[in-house]
């Protein structure tokens, strides 16, 4: 009898102690934090946005979407920065897998005196090598061509890089000809890039939000390009209210609408551009527009917000 009281007491004290182990495995198991990082006025989602939780620390996507894994049942600040972003931190205490979406404001500040001094850095210490950003509020404020505003042509002032005949929009660079350069708007390869002979490209500034020039030591995922690769990205739709823009030239004419489709959620733009060479035409001589002199653009960009809900088991 009293053998078996010892047997049972053993038995009763091995279940609680795997008991008390698995709770506290359990408890121990870091749990997942993800979400969405949006622009506070626009919706738009923010990409490259450091969240940070502690010692660990991520980025979000192109489309503004992060996941951490984080320790549970622990108060931690999550910490979200972006440069011209006011910076948010919060405090979560995680009891399972959650999502939280945050909106980052713009931040203005006044900037005191900046003093520039040269220094030298190696080729071999940049990020980037052979790498040029063109914002385009730059390409907007530069001296136009009929009233046009071109990317392209913007293209032709940046160092190490070459025009070819006077008013065209033909790009030279590391000796290469114009057909070399790989030009992709929203990672698309585009292989007509003008109008009218080479004197305007086939880009609408005003459906344009970042232009990327690479003139050397491509990513791989370029397959090894032989003079240039020109990055556009097309410009979302503004998630939050409608408003329009339009402009008139010597030889064209130009409107961009957006808005919201669902408030928040989604967002459409609409650019367009006509130029009217062949009314110019039919003055000088009757039946001259038959022979296509002008051109059109037409860009439409929908963006949506599509989530799957998927239970953790």
């Amino acid at each position: 009898m009293r053998i078996k009281e010892l047997y049972l007491g053993l038995w009763i004290g091995i279940t609680l102690g795997l008991s008390k182990a698995n709770l506290a495995f359990a408890q121990r198991r870091p749990y997942t934090l993800s979400g969405f990082v949006t622009d506070g006025a626009s919706a738009r989602p923010l990409s490259g946005v450091q969240v940070s939780v502690r010692n660990q620390q991520t980025r979000t996507r192109s489309d503004g979407y992060y996941r951490l894994e984080v320790p549970a049942d622990t108060a931690l600040p999550v910490a979200y920065s972006l440069s011209g972003y006011q910076n948010q931190e919060i405090v979560l205490r995680l009891l399972s897998d959650c999502q939280h979406h945050v909106m980052l404001n713009v931040q203005t500040k006044e900037l005191k005196e900046v003093v520039v001094k040269s220094a030298s850095v190696r080729a071999s210490e940049s990020v980037q090598m052979s790498g040029l950003s063109v914002p385009i509020e730059q390409v907007k404020a530069m001296p136009t061509l009929l009233g046009e505003k071109d990317v392209i042509k913007a293209l032709q002032l940046l160092p190490g890089v070459q025009k070819g005949s006077e008013g065209s929009t033909g790009l030279y660079v590391r000796g290469g000809g114009p057909d070399q350069n790989l030009v992709l708007l929203d990672d698309i390869p585009v292989y007509h890039t003008s109008h009218v002979f080479g004197f305007f490209s086939l880009f609408n500034g005003d459906a344009i939000e970042s232009v990327d020039l690479t003139k050397g030591g491509f990513p791989a995922r370029f397959g090894g390009r032989l003079s240039s690769v020109i990055e556009l990205k097309a410009r979302d739709g503004d998630r939050e209210k409608f408003h329009g823009e339009g402009g008139i030239g010597l030889i064209s004419s130009r409107m961009t609408l957006e808005g919201p489709i669902a408030k928040g959620k989604s967002s459409f733009l609409i650019s367009a551009r006509r130029t009217y060479a062949d009314l110019l035409l039919n003055l000088i001589q009757s039946g001259a527009s038959d022979q296509n002199g002008y051109f059109y653009d037409l860009n439409l960009k929908t963006t949506f917000d599509i989530s799957l809900v998927i239970p953790f088991l």
